[in-house]
């Protein structure tokens, strides 16, 4: 069955965009305050979770659902071997539980470290889905949580579908809501409420519960956007694990009755005062009470990269077929967009990446890359591929523009242009706008399907991919998690 997948908008634009281009956001920034005198954000948050049934997501919503976990667990599988993600679920399995399975395996151990483990896997190669309003995130980072608890509990497939939705949802309307990322604060510290309320609706924790475990993931777990600058690391991967990790361990806290610092994001020393600045959120707005969910406006990568570099390579692996020989480049201008040039071309850095993390992130590298091998992949960033001397001499060649018309394209698009100018004088240009998943065009099944085989492949067999994809298609109407674990499983 090939079925278009509902999408109501575009990518809404990346970090910093607000101020460089004018969008307007869902959040105002007038004044903190609840919706009422009475009740924080976390309580607004905590009622609107506590409030909400699968009944309220619909056909649509369900179906977006399951795609993106779909291509949230392909990208933890094609991992699967990589070091880092290894070395932490090594770790994982030091620590002794039976709680939840690490994706890939037969074993299991406590939730918290299945959480941290399993994100590692997700977030790894940088190929799961984006979001972006005021600031960029990804929200399938909180599948793991999510998925953890899940199993822990004996939750149905119906139970983890409302559970992936609703923290899809309140990490985008927090992203919508303010840039942190200016003041020197993470990503990630979204998602510690966001994981922290659907983890708690799948353990069923009550109205007043599920609001401490707001003000309990928020009081000790900020991180700090150093994760993000200079030299990336192994952190730049896990950051966002160890926010789900948090969350459910604040959702536990909260269970038990364990109460937290309140109110966390409006109080003297809470979220407002120390990281963001002052916003509102209309928390009334949110998905299932006439509006719809956020999960529709999330892009859906296929390549790992940042999500601005996706037009990039189509434009530079295009630009690279057409090139005889990469010894007779003359020049190479890539026309960005301003958010383009400053977050992927900023620091030296990015001309001369050195580490995965960086590289993954770096337009000059990336196009430089996919005009020698016409992709980009795994491969496309070990050691051997970072000092590659052909990739050394087309950086050498490189600049990068913003181009003022691609800029006005964006955030409706996220358009890139590569042109090449070769020894006998000939120009060749590329310029690619959008890409399936991204800029209004709607991913069908058969695209999902199409990247989930293309990653899973090297560890997976066709039967195993058909398999897993014939269970999660049908995840809602699944009645226990087991079913699923157990067609993830990597041989060897």
């Amino acid at each position: 069955m090939t079925a278009t997948l509902p999408r109501r908008a575009a990518l809404a634009g990346f970090a910093g965009m607000a101020a460089l281009t004018g969008i307007n956001a869902a959040a105002s920034g007038q004044p903190a305050g609840p919706a009422s005198a009475t009740a924080s954000l976390a309580d607004q948050l905590a009622g609107y979770v506590d409030g909400i049934g699968y009944g309220d997501l619909g056909a649509p919503v369900v179906e977006l659902v399951k795609a993106h976990f779909i291509d949230s667990i392909g990208c933890a599988i094609g991992a699967f071997n990589e070091p880092p993600v290894r070395a932490v679920r090594e770790l994982a399995l030091r620590n002794h539980g039976d709680a939840a399975t690490l994706i890939g395996t037969n074993r299991r151990t406590t939730m918290d470290w299945a959480t941290f483990a399993n994100g590692a896997a997700l977030r790894h190669f940088d190929l799961n889905d984006a979001y972006a309003g005021r600031e960029v995130g990804h929200p399938s980072d909180n599948i793991t949580p999510c998925l953890a608890v899940a199993e822990a509990e004996g939750s149905t497939g119906q139970d983890l579908i409302l559970a992936i939705a609703l923290a899809y949802e309140i990490d985008c309307r927090l992203l919508d809501a303010v840039q942190i990322s200016v003041r020197g604060w993470d990503h990630p510290n979204f998602s510690l409420p966001a994981a922290a309320l659907a983890s708690g609706k799948l353990m069923r924790l009550s109205r007043p519960q599920l609001a401490q475990a707001v003000n309990l993931a928020l009081a000790g777990h900020l991180a700090v956007n150093q994760t993000r600058l200079e030299v990336l690391s192994n952190w730049k991967g896990l950051a966002d694990a160890d926010a789900g990790r948090s969350a459910l361990f604040a959702a536990e806290l909260a269970r038990g009755d364990i109460t937290g610092p309140a109110p966390a994001f409006e109080g003297k020393a809470g979220f407002f005062k120390q990281v963001s600045g002052p916003f509102t959120l209309d928390v009334a707005g949110f998905g299932g009470r006439g509006a719809g969910f956020k999960i529709a406006d999330c892009s859906i990568k296929l390549y790992p990269a940042q999500a601005l570099l996706q037009t990039a390579i189509a434009a530079a692996a295009k630009i690279g077929g057409a090139v005889p020989d990469p010894a007779r480049v003359r020049s190479i201008v890539v026309g960005t967009t301003l958010a383009g040039k400053q977050y992927a071309a900023d620091s030296r850095e990015k001309w001369a990446p050195e580490t995965s993390e960086t590289a993954d992130h770096s337009l000059p590298y990336i196009v430089a890359r996919s005009m020698l091998d016409g992709q980009i992949n795994g491969a496309s960033y070990t050691k051997e591929a970072l000092h590659d001397p052909r990739l050394l001499g087309l950086l050498g060649k490189l600049t990068v523009e913003e181009d003022a018309a691609l800029t006005r394209m964006y955030p409706q698009k996220i358009p890139t242009r590569v042109t090449v100018t070769l020894d006998d004088g000939r120009v060749l240009t590329e310029q690619v706008d959008d890409l399936p998943g991204f800029g209004g065009r709607p991913a069908t099944r058969a695209d999902i399907e199409a990247k989930f085989r293309r990653v899973v492949a090297p560890v997976w067999p066709d039967a195993q991919i058909g398999a897993f994809l014939a269970f999660a298609w049908n995840l809602d109407r699944q009645d226990k998690m087991a079913g699923l674990f157990e067609r993830m499983v990597v041989a060897g």
